[in-house]
């Protein structure tokens, strides 16, 4: 049986780490390059690495803190924000990441995952959707929340395995930062509509959250932020809850 992986992510903006609810209402949570150190060394499987604000004058400090983390940690690592060509993936393995995640590039332009899955192999390739429920249909969403889109969730999560990515990780943006439980049965459905792993991302804010995620889906990860950065749940004390409740972690 596979091992469930636990993520924490580091949402970056002007350089540091930032958490909200919702998507909105920012606040800081810390340095990156040192939450990615303790990350490294406290037992967490995988760190994920959003640059939430990424444009084209901010890739030179995307890179820099990629190298930086690249240095300071012994885990793998995702790299998502702004990265829209094949030369923007060379520079981001090359400053040390082992993944990346595209997310509004890979809506504005779907063969763009076929590509980059060509040319790095699917290993290397995250597609990250971001949606929530609008008049009850789950709606994908672009530019960090802020645009709705008409595309449905789960037509686009299948869509986005048969052009070559090679996990998806998807985020509620209803359940984001609010600490109320991921969202059970959207992730179900995705996770039983695709074959590649889903990392489940938005809502953790309890040991008891992690447990329904993987009793109650098929993900084969789960993602938070708020809950690690302010050292509310420790990673190994998680690890230890789900061995207990026979799900196979890494310890």
């Amino acid at each position: 049986m596979l091992t469930k992986r636990i993520i924490p992510c580091l949402d970056i903006k002007d350089g540091r780490t930032v958490k909200g609810v919702n998507f909105v209402g920012l606040r800081d949570a810390g340095d990156p390059v040192l939450l990615a150190e303790k990350y490294s060394e406290g037992g967490a499987d995988e760190l994920v690495f959003l640059d939430i604000s990424a444009s084209a004058d901010k890739r030179k400090t995307l890179i820099d803190l990629v190298e930086n983390v690249a240095r300071k940690t012994n885990i793998p690592f995702t790299v998502g924000g702004g990265i829209r060509t094949v030369k923007d993936v060379y520079q981001v393995l090359r400053a040390g990441a082992d993944k990346i995640s595209i997310n509004s590039a890979a809506v504005k332009n779907p063969k763009i995952i076929n590509e980059l899955s060509n040319v790095f192999g699917n290993q290397c390739i995250t597609v990250a959707i971001d949606a929530k429920p609008i008049n009850g249909d789950w709606k994908v969403h672009l530019v960090g929340g802020r645009i709705a889109t008409a595309i449905d969730l789960f037509e686009w999560s299948k869509e986005v395995e048969d052009r070559g990515a090679g996990e998806i990780l998807f985020t509620s943006m209803k359940n984001d930062g609010t600490k109320n439980g991921f969202a059970i049965d959207a992730l179900k459905r995705v996770s039983e509509i695709v074959q590649i792993p889903v990392i489940a991302s938005g809502g953790a804010g309890s040991t008891e959250d992690f447990i329904d995620v993987f009793h109650k889906t098929e993900v084969s990860a789960a993602l938070a932020a708020s809950v690690f950065h302010y050292e509310e749940i420790k990673i190994l004390d998680l690890k230890n809850i789900l061995k207990n409740n026979k799900i196979e972690v890494r310890i």
